[in-house]
């Protein structure tokens, strides 16, 4: 089966457009997959289109060779945006496969270990990025809006309650953020697990104490307390802490996942379908972290097809925790996707159709052109 071509769709999303790769083939299969990455498309799109020449006429069952083939196509070789276009392509290519063959991705990589998925609802607390309206900015605000994810079915959920960034948090920021945890907590109750953001913000002291101030409302884990660069300080702060480190949507293959594993430096990791290579990068990943008995919880702010990805790669993989799911976007990622996610009481079913179980709408696309938006982001506070 040959790739005939390779088509682009870029739409606009929820805080981000959403960028989408298409193969076809000369059996009349199409596959899809996502290349989503905030801020990036322009050249996220021209690496996309770069890739053509080389994959036309390339047998499209070969998912490997493709890969590594353009994974290593020059000497440069691995930078993020080539990976997060990689990363599209890999997806498509096993939806053409599973396609092809009548089954659905995880049965190419072992078979189901689970029907359904125990997610944790992220975008809830920050709903400008999804209404375009500022909501009330308190903790009591923030906790009614955690009970309308608990209404929702969800016993897990994220947010970044630090409102700004810098190494060294102020005590007015640390009193509110403090304040957010011990609202929602109250709001909840004990049996709702609550993950911690903080987006890299902290230096190891800031880190270390924050977390201290944090742990009596019992978060589920603690995310990306410190930048991503320096594992020997990540692996610090884990030793300090009693809470659990997640961490890796800013790491992206293989080997940047080793030293993080090797360190012990967290107890969860979170590699990105759309950024670190695609869904057999992403079981590699886990099976590596399976013999440091570290937990897998794949990243995901991207859009629809990320999400199916990311499913099935949840479907086969033993050590498994939880996935993220922006349950705001659940309204548009159905209206995109031929086959709807299917949501209920916290969990999102597996998908069974052949390949991804899903492909996209071209037509519901079209009628959201891509946003004009900024370089930086403004939705994590102004540090950022």
């Amino acid at each position: 089966m040959k790739i005939t071509d390779l088509r682009v769709f870029h739409t606009s999303g929820g805080h981000a457009n959403w960028i989408f790769v298409k193969l076809y083939t000369d059996e009349g299969i199409t596959g899809v997959g996502e290349s989503t990455m905030e801020r990036h498309d322009a050249v996220i799109i021209q690496a996309l289109e770069s890739f053509k020449d080389f994959l036309i006429g390339q047998d499209a069952h070969q998912i490997e060779y493709i890969w590594n083939s353009l994974y290593k196509q020059t000497f440069w070789y691995g930078q993020l945006i080539c990976l997060a276009a990689l990363s599209g392509i890999e997806q498509a290519l096993w939806d053409i496969k599973g396609q092809a063959l009548g089954v659905p991705i995880h049965e190419l990589l072992g078979g189901r270990l689970r029907n359904e998925v125990r997610v944790y609802s992220n975008a809830w607390a920050f709903q400008e990025v999804v209404t375009e309206t500022k909501p009330e900015d308190t903790p009591e605000s923030v906790a009614n809006r955690a009970l309308d994810m608990v209404s929702q079915g969800f016993t897990a959920m994220k947010w970044d309650p630090f409102r700004n960034g810098g190494q060294v948090i102020s005590k007015s920021e640390e009193k509110y953020a403090i304040n957010s945890v011990m609202a929602v907590r109250e709001a909840v109750g004990p049996d709702i697990d609550l993950l911690i953001e903080c987006h890299g913000r902290f230096n190891v002291f800031s880190a270390i104490r924050m977390a201290q101030k944090l742990e009596p409302f019992d978060p589920f884990f603690y995310e990306e307390p410190i930048p991503p660069d320096n594992i020997d300080a990540m692996a610090e702060v884990q030793r300090s802490i009693n809470l659990s480190i997640a961490t890796g949507e800013r790491l992206y293959t293989r080997w940047d996942f080793r030293p993080l594993l090797e360190k012990q430096a967290a107890r969860v990791i979170q590699p990105d379908i759309c950024h670190a290579g695609g869904i057999l990068e992403l079981k590699k990943i886990a099976a590596m972290a399976e013999a440091y008995y570290v937990s897998v919880q794949p990243h995901n702010s991207n859009g629809p097809i990320s999400t199916v990805a990311s499913l099935q790669l949840d479907a086969c993989i033993p050590n498994l925790l939880i996935q993220e799911f922006f349950y705001p976007y659940l309204e548009r990622y159905n209206e995109i996707l031929t086959v709807p996610l299917e949501y209920q009481d916290g969990h999102l079913k597996i998908p069974r159709g052949p390949g991804m179980g899903t492909d996209i709408n071209e037509n519901v696309i079209e009628h959201y052109p891509p946003m004009d938006l900024p370089h930086t982001s403004t939705w994590m506070g102004s540090y950022w």
